[in-house]
Order: structure tokens, then sequence, then C-alpha cells
């Protein structure tokens, strides 16, 4: 099954600063606010959704197209993603803009002051889908996932029109998109990813209920945080899958990434829909247990491990012969 997925490709800069931000701002000086943080360390982490995602299928040997746009910087991210599995020739390079980052500083109460650099990603709107899919031989999926809102809009239709099967994975963008936006990006949707949040501002931006989405989308796909997910169809009663065993909470961030990423390998595999979202929560656990939504290690036995550690023997024995 050949799975493009389109959406941001970002680096993430974070630093700590070994202070507290409100010890520094002097009330009656805000109109005049300027402040410079002495930083121990800084932590660079590949990411974006789109890179995030393809990186933990990567894992698992499908070798996903990488579809969004970056800049002449990418290329050391290149070489990170083409080593774990990537196709990343579909990549636009600007002339003009960086690579997005986000850049972040946290104090010492878990505070943030933090700026977001879309650069690059504003061309992702100039990608057409179908020179990719002639130039891999065809796709099969194609997750459109947040990235530039046009962008999306632009990948849903061509999708419709083209007849591609496509999952619909709008995540942070909702807030920015307005109702007509989401309304094009998910219908007709193979698939569509939310957390319970923006499950809920999806309905309130569309003016569709829970029931009207449904008859616009194949399969709704609900993550629930440390209650696991949930999957809905039209006239099937609601599925829910408990989350895996976690070990050492490190780091949530990429969670919902590496969540599709594992359910997207085993629907890729012909697996139920219970069985790839319990593939998706043992990969979401991996990223938690890491500093970094890609510095992960996923194996066959660590996987065949904690699917039999939290769905039984029955489990794991099925998806292990896909590994």
């Amino acid at each position: 099954m050949r799975i493009a997925v389109a959406g941001s490709i970002a680096t993430d800069h974070l630093m700590t600063f070994q202070g507290r931000f409100s010890e520094q701002i002097i009330p009656d000086q805000i109109q005049q606010l300027s402040l410079s943080f002495l930083i121990d360390e800084l932590d660079v982490r590949r990411g974006g959704v789109a890179a995030n995602i393809c990186f933990g299928m990567g894992g698992f040997g499908l070798n996903p197209v990488l579809v969004g746009a970056a800049g002449a910087d990418f290329e050391e991210y290149r070489a990170w993603l083409d080593r774990h599995g990537v196709d990343t020739s579909a990549v636009h390079i600007s002339e003009l803009r960086h690579t997005a980052r986000f850049i972040c500083t946290t104090d010492l109460d878990q505070n943030q002051i933090a700026s977001f650099y879309a650069g690059a990603m504003s061309e992702a709107r100039n990608i057409e889908l179908q020179p990719i899919a002639d130039r891999v031989g065809g796709l099969d999926l194609v997750l459109v996932g947040a990235d530039d809102p046009a962008a999306m809009v632009r990948h849903s239709e061509e999708c419709r029109s083209r007849a591609i099967p496509f999952a619909a994975d709008p995540s942070q963008q909702l807030a920015r998109m307005e109702g007509d936006q989401v309304r094009s990006l998910i219908e007709g949707a193979a698939f569509l990813f939310s957390n319970e949040y923006e499950k809920a501002l999806a309905e309130q931006k569309t003016g569709w209920s829970d029931e009207e989405v449904l008859d616009r989308v194949g399969t709704r796909v609900t993550t629930l945080g440390a209650k696991g997910a949930r999957i809905d169809r039209r006239g099937e009663p609601s599925v829910h899958v408990p989350s895996a065993v976690v070990g050492e909470l490190v780091d949530p961030t990429g969670m919902g990434d590496a969540f599709r990423a594992g359910f997207l390998a085993a629907h890729s595999w012909g697996l139920s829909l219970e069985r790839a979202a319990q593939v998706g929560n043992a990969t979401a656990v991996h990223c938690l247990e890491a500093d970094g939504p890609q510095e992960y290690s996923l194996t066959a036995a660590s996987l065949t491990e904690r699917l039999e550690r939290s769905y039984g023997s029955e489990a794991a024995a099925e998806v292990a012969p896909f590994l």
C-alpha cells in the first residue's frame, strides 16, 4: 500500500531559562517590554506533523512519501528521514524561505514564550499530488495533515476529483481554518483523525453534528489521551480501544503523530480497525517514553512485547508477521 503524508515539516528550537519570567517583568514598564534571557542549553528537534508521521511509518518499513514544503536548510533533515525509510523526493524546496521553525523558551514554572515561523510551509499550496502519484506508481491513500490551510484544502479537493482515498487530519490548524475550509477538508475522507477537543471544534466550525460528520466520512478516529482511542463508523457501535501499557513518561510531544503512523501501518497490512488502533497506541507510548517526536526506537520485539502486555497474545501474534 503506497501512502503519502502531506503536512508540515519543521524544526523545534527548545530552550530552558533557569529562572522565572514573572520575576523579570516590571508591571508598570510593560508597554516598553524588552527582555533577554541567558540560556544554558539548546535542544534542536526534528518535527512537523508530516515528517513525524513519516518517520514512524518508515520504522514499519512502509517507505511513505513525504509531501510538504521546506527551505534550502532541509538537507540535513532530509538525510535523516532518508535513513529512516522516508521517501523525501516530493518535498518542495523554497528558493526564498527557510524551513518552518518553532522557537520556545520555558522557565522553571513551565511558563513559555514561543514563536512559530511558517516560512516555506506557506508554499505547500503550490504542490500538486498527481505528478507525485505518477512518479511512484499511484497512491492508495493520502493523509492530509496540518499544514498551510490553503494547501490542506487543495490536497483534499484534488483527492476527491481524482478519486484518491484520503485521510483528513487537521489537528492544530483547526483553530486557523474557517468553517468552509474545514467542511471542504473533511467531506469524503476515508478517515478523519482528531483528539477530543479537535472533534468538538470541527463540529462547531462546520456546523455539523457528530452524526452528520459520520455521514460524510468513512471512519472517525478520536484519540483520547490516557484513555486510548475511539473508532466510529456510521450505523455501527462505537469501538473503544484502551491505551497501551506505559513505562516511564518522558515527553508527550509527537504522540498523536506516532499513533497515526502505527494505525496506518496496520491498516496497510489489512488488519481490523481495532487492531490498527492497538498498534497506534503501542507506537504512541514508544514516543511518550522518548525525549522528542523522532527519538524513539521501534523494533519488532519491542512492539510485539508491548502489544502482548497491553492487548494479549492474540494481538501480538496477529501483528508479528508484518514486522
